[in-house]
């Protein structure tokens, strides 16, 4: 039995849309649900906007080490705009970065990272 040409067309185009949609709901679960959160101390030794068409905050943490330890480096990624002005208010000073770990993000558009900074608390 043989399709015809309208309801062939109609199968097709309910398949882009469920695979267009599936993508669409996966996407936003990766970036609503959060696997861990948490916090992280240190000083932001690089931020900045990237990307060629996507622009995404960008930056570079150098953790506080017990002392006698190597200094390790966090990377993360900043989605919000207030978020990264107070990052970039608070260069040169000592920070305390809580963040959410987003896990399967489909795309570098949204961030090259894992790790997504939702707030800033500087620390005297």
């Amino acid at each position: 039995m043989l399709l015809s040409k309208s309801k062939l067309i109609i199968w097709c185009i309910s398949g882009v849309l469920f695979i267009v949609g599936s993508f669409a709901v996966y996407t936003w679960i990766a970036l609503n649900w959060s696997f861990s959160n948490g916090e992280r101390a240190g000083y932001v030794q690089k931020f900045s906007k990237k990307g060629w068409v996507c622009k995404t905050w960008e930056g570079e943490l150098q953790m506080i080490p017990v002392p006698g330890a190597i200094p390790e480096k966090f990377l993360f990624s900043v989605r919000n705009d207030v978020t990264a002005q107070k990052i970039n208010n608070a260069m040169g000073k000592k920070v305390a970065l809580h963040y959410e770990q987003h896990k399967g993000v489909p795309t570098k558009c949204f961030g090259e990272t894992e790790y997504f900074i939702s707030d800033i608390k500087v620390i005297d």
